[in-house]
């Protein structure tokens, strides 16, 4: 088995076919989206696939250290960096194709008026260390 990360993204992504912003969805077609979302997190975890997800709220600060005895360096305020990703989920699955599969499916979930999303998923393999090669 493999793990895949599959980001949702806020922007970045080229745009989705139903591309109304959630901060301007119902509460009802918001629930939705959640609902599908959970379902289908349900259904991953009933044939084993599923791993971990987490949704992002658009707040965020870079930071990066400065040097020995100095404090940590953050970012200012920008939105663009942390509108980026909206979440992520972890899959382990047996091949790229079954990933590829699963995020084309996540892509579907409703949106505004009910219809799918068809939005654009980032999947991206996790890196596997490999073990060293020993020449005699």
């Amino acid at each position: 088995m493999a793990k895949y990360l599959l980001l949702k993204h806020y922007r970045g992504a080229p745009a989705a076919v139903n591309d109304v912003p959630g901060d301007q969805w119902t509460p009802e077609e918001f629930s939705a989206h959640m609902k599908y979302m959970r379902d289908f997190a349900d259904r991953l975890v009933d044939s084993g696939e599923f791993v971990d997800a987490q949704a992002l709220a658009p707040e965020g600060t870079f930071v990066r250290y400065d040097g020995e005895g100095r404090p940590p360096v953050t970012d200012g305020p920008f939105a663009e960096t942390k509108d980026l990703i909206a979440g992520w989920m972890v899959i382990d699955v047996d091949t790229y194709e079954r990933a590829i599969e699963l995020a084309g499916e996540l892509s579907a979930a409703p949106g505004a008026g009910g219809l799918p999303i068809h939005e654009w998923l980032e999947v991206r393999p996790f890196l596997v260390d490999q073990p060293p090669t020993v020449v005699e």
